[in-house]
């Protein structure tokens, strides 16, 4: 049987038989959690146990707040459908997307000259010319990449549904 690119109809009809009460509170919850994890640590949220280095810009704020709700409902894709059984190797099929996804997010909100990483591999200055300067674009790389595993994810979500309905 060809597969298609698009949802079918019928295809829509099991996916949102599968997006229970369980898939939006997890999904809350998670996107919750997501901005915590990545707004407390790179300071995008003042607080007192991390300070930024320099100011926060505008494309971090839109990468955090666009990142975390995308993390959030990648996260509840892992909760299985309470009346469809899958098999255990699906459901861990684009971790490691959505883990880079999510790794990319960090680094793009980040303060450039807090990363002791990219610090140790460029200096405080090289940090400042060369790593910042891609913030966006790290940024930009990581919105797709969660996008468009969430999309593949409930695309393959709805796949399993339709064949566990037949």
């Amino acid at each position: 049987m060809p597969t298609t690119s698009r949802l079918e109809p019928g295809g829509l009809a099991a996916l949102r038989s599968t997006l229970d009460l369980r898939f939006w509170l997890v999904a809350g919850l998670a996107t919750a959690a997501s901005l915590v994890v990545l707004g407390v640590p790179t300071a995008v949220v003042p607080n007192p146990y991390f300070i930024r280095m320099t100011p926060t810009e505008g494309f971090n704020v839109a990468v955090w707040l666009l990142s975390a709700p995308l993390i959030g409902l990648l996260i509840a894709t892992y909760v299985r459908p309470p009346r469809h059984a899958f098999g255990h190797d699906t459901q861990e099929r684009g971790a490691g997307r959505a883990t880079l996804g999510g790794v990319a997010a960090y680094l793009a909100i980040g303060c450039p000259i807090c990363n002791k990483v990219v610090v140790a591999a460029l200096g405080v200055s090289g940090a400042l010319s060369y790593f910042a300067p891609l913030q966006p674009i790290i940024g930009a790389g990581s919105l797709a990449l969660l996008g468009a595993t969430l999309v593949w994810r409930l695309r393959d979500r709805a796949r399993r549904c339709e064949r566990c309905a037949s």
